[in-house]
């Protein structure tokens, strides 16, 4: 579904939306009780109710909470009517299955000590992978599709065995492995817009994301990294699956999403990080909440913008990336004063500085690490170039 549906509109399609909402738990019964009568279906109605039930949803998802459905936010409603055996699961590349389902799988493989990734909630080959090496273990043919046979070993284990975060282990092992040399590390940046970005500050957002990837970009190449754009400058973002896309193909170890925001409150300012979360599936990349929170302290300690601090969020350029991933939301186009900020090229450096200086710290343990705001980015050539 692409197109986007409100309060005050209604329709068959409003009725699917309300049905979705229902089968979930968020709307009660009665404020849709004719949703899928075939008489009514032109009737259904995006009320208040239903704006509110909307909201609560998009804000246990981690999707930005505007209270509209949008192709976004109606894929992660029809993902979440999915349970653990209403379907068969499997690895289709390309279209890859996802939904509840698929996390709750992730989750008991997880705990039963199998490696699927990233509990993303996507079928992709490490969970495939992951099936596979549970049917070896417990006799059944290894076709990595989760059937009846596995779906009923599953239920026989799953009391068994709670708790824990081996993803996060094994995220900080690697980091560990890493080194702390920035030199042959990957890092793609990535020029995006905010969610809320209306279309007249299109223009003046990639100017200003644009120059500020490059002088990024210019200073991780200094350092001894392979560094990416996902948009080239002056072109138009692709979608965020494409840009994603882009991203695990080169095999990055690092990537950053930039991006600003727009609120109907002139008041509204200052900078914010985001990682992938989701505390409706208890699932978040630890190494991407680390690197969001080096990011957005090293900027507020330079510089003068308001600290809007870190937050899980659900949207596709984090959940679909595969290394640790934030977008920062640098500054608000709708305040005068961040806006005479973002425009000043003296700013932008500051704003570089920070990120690179927070992609060295990201591979720095406690016991080298400097303080927040003090490293420089000629400290880094001099010192962490080479091995």
């Amino acid at each position: 579904m692409n197109a986007v549906f409100r309060l005050g509109d209604s329709g068959p399609a409003v009725a699917q939306i309300i049905g979705l909402l229902q089968r979930i738990g968020v709307l009660g019964d009665s404020a849709a009780e004719t949703a899928y009568d075939e008489d009514a279906l032109g009737e259904a109605l995006y009320d208040e109710r239903v704006e509110l039930a909307v909201r609560a949803f998009q804000q246990q998802r981690g999707l930005t909470v505007d209270g509209v459905v949008g192709p976004l936010t109606f894929g992660r409603l029809d993902e979440a009517r999915w349970r653990l055996g209403d379907r068969i699961l499997n690895h289709l590349p390309g279209n890859l299955l996802a939904g509840d389902d698929v996390y709750s799988l992730q989750g008991r493989l997880l705990d039963l000590g199998f490696r699927v990734g990233r509990l993303d909630g996507y079928f992709g080959p490490e969970t495939e992978a992951g099936v596979r090496e549970f049917q070896r273990n417990f006799g059944i043919p290894p076709d990595g599709t989760c059937g009846p046979a596995t779906l009923k070993a599953l239920a026989r284990l799953s009391p068994m065995v709670r708790g824990g975060a081996p993803n996060a282990l094994r995220a900080h092992e690697r980091i560990r492995e890493a080194g702390p040399h920035l030199g042959g590390k990957i890092v793609v940046i990535d020029v995006g817009r905010g969610h809320n970005l209306p279309a007249q500050y299109a223009q003046t957002s990639d100017a200003i994301l644009h120059d500020l990837a490059q002088r990024v970009e210019g200073r991780l190449v200094a350092t001894g990294v392979q560094a990416f754009l996902t948009t080239p400058r002056w072109a138009v973002p692709g979608e965020e699956t494409e840009r994603a896309a882009f991203a695990n193909r080169t095999g990055a170890d690092l990537f950053l999403s930039l991006a600003l925001d727009a609120s109907a409150n002139p008041g509204a300012c200052g900078v914010s990080a985001y990682f992938f979360g989701d505390a409706h599936q208890e699932t978040w990349s630890s190494a991407g909440e680390r690197f969001a929170g080096l990011v957005q302290r090293e900027i507020v300690a330079r510089s003068d913008l308001v600290d809007l601090r870190c937050h899980p969020k659900t949207w596709d350029i984090l959940r679909r990336t595969r290394m640790p991933a934030i977008r920062l939301d640098a500054g608000y186009l709708t305040n005068p004063g961040d806006t005479e900020r973002l425009q000043d090229p003296a700013f932008r450096d500051v704003l570089a500085e920070a990120i690179v200086v927070s992609v060295q710290r990201f591979y720095l343990s406690p016991e080298v690490d400097s303080h927040t705001g003090v490293l420089q980015v000629s400290e880094l050539r001099d010192s962490f170039r080479h091995p």
